[in-house]
């Protein structure tokens, strides 16, 4: 069976935070498992959002040469995508949301079958809305998405009171364990000749005609 690959997103401007917590525990479970990964600190990087000029459709590329067109090629090879976010008014942070929304809009690889996981990290509150927010990515992209013992997100003021939610460390921990549990199953289906789903031709149809 071929290295599974699994690419995370840190998309807290702060390297060793509540999100890098959350995170880490993950690949403790990726590494006991054989997955590889590698995370990539986004959130502390400048990185402006989509302004709709579909100049990636001629160059193959973003046209703003920042860390989404780093990203595109990793995100390419992985087998699984994880996007972790602190939770800003009710929000993902604002850079990861821009970084993203250029990321899926600006490749044109099939993403089919690719495995996503989303986490939220919060002091108290929001992490529901955050964590909707960030499925979203991989829900309009034929990405099956990782689920836990509990909506995936961790909670505390600080990197020592996230290391004490206990409920939240197990449920990363699950979420690892899932993630590498599914990567391996699609793998293993396709060494033995089963095909990827085929999506019928989109059929653009806009609400105003």
């Amino acid at each position: 069976m071929k290295m599974l690959r699994v690419l995370m997103l840190n998309g807290s401007p702060r390297a060793n935070g509540n999100t890098s917590i959350a995170l880490r525990e993950m690949e403790k479970i990726f590494t006991e498992s054989g997955v590889a990964v590698e995370t990539v600190q986004v959130g502390n990087q400048a990185v402006r959002g989509c302004v709709a000029c579909n100049g990636c459709a001629k160059l193959g590329k973003c046209v703003f040469d920042d860390v989404v067109n780093e990203l595109a090629p990793k995100f390419e090879q992985a087998d699984g995508l994880v996007v972790a976010s602190p939770v800003y008014y009710a929000s993902a942070n604002a850079t990861l949301v821009a970084c993203l929304d250029r990321l899926f809009y600006s490749t044109s690889f099939d993403k089919t079958m690719k495995v996503g996981a989303s986490v939220a990290c919060a002091r108290r509150g929001g992490c529901s809305a955050t964590f909707d927010e960030l499925n979203k990515y991989f829900t309009i992209a034929e990405m099956p998405v990782v689920s836990s013992s509990y909506w995936n997100m961790v909670h505390g003021n600080t990197p020592e009171q996230t290391i004490q939610d206990l409920e939240g460390m197990q449920t990363m921990r699950n979420i690892g364990k899932n993630m590498a549990w599914i990567l391996k199953c699609i793998q293993t289906g396709k060494n033995a000749g089963i095909e990827t789903p085929t999506a019928e031709t989109t059929e653009w149809t806009n609400f105003i005609r």
